[in-house]
């Protein structure tokens, strides 16, 4: 049976989405392998209980969460998930206290993070999350995300 090497170092996760006010959500991630010479570009529906008060978290806890399921069935082994969203990055990093309403799905997405032999989630602000955000923003505009 042949081996497969995996890489130490984690296949970067870029990831913007969007969700309509029903909770219907699209996320698109490029996964980048560690070599940087290979790209693929993913898209993952989710649904979210989209609350107003929330200021998006919400939202930004679906579609990592999504992302997240969708790259362990990928058998990523470690990942880097990299978001426009810098609140999800330091609640993660410094185990911070979030809303009630954001308790779940905190704990599902650290749970599916703790799967992969390596993974952190970090705030970046490029031209890639933009591009996504908008692609996933403009789908949910016109009605076929999720």
């Amino acid at each position: 049976m042949p081996s497969r090497k995996l890489s130490n170092r984690p296949v970067s996760v870029t990831v913007g989405f969007a969700a309509s006010g029903d909770g219907s959500g699209v996320a698109y991630a490029t996964l980048r392998k560690a070599d940087g010479a290979s790209e693929s570009l993913v898209r993952v529906g989710f649904r979210c209980r989209s609350l107003s008060a929330l200021r998006g978290r919400d939202v930004a806890y679906a579609a990592l969460i999504a992302v997240a399921k969708d790259a362990l069935r990928r058998d990523l082994g470690s990942i880097e998930l990299r978001t426009s969203d810098s609140e999800i990055a330091l609640d993660l990093e410094q185990h911070r206290s979030v809303p009630q309403a954001l308790m779940l799905p905190y704990v599902v997405l650290r749970c599916a993070l703790n799967r992969f032999r390596e993974a952190r989630v970090v705030a970046v602000e490029d031209d890639v999350v933009r591009d996504l955000t908008a692609r996933a923003r403009a789908e949910v505009f016109l009605g076929v995300a999720a």
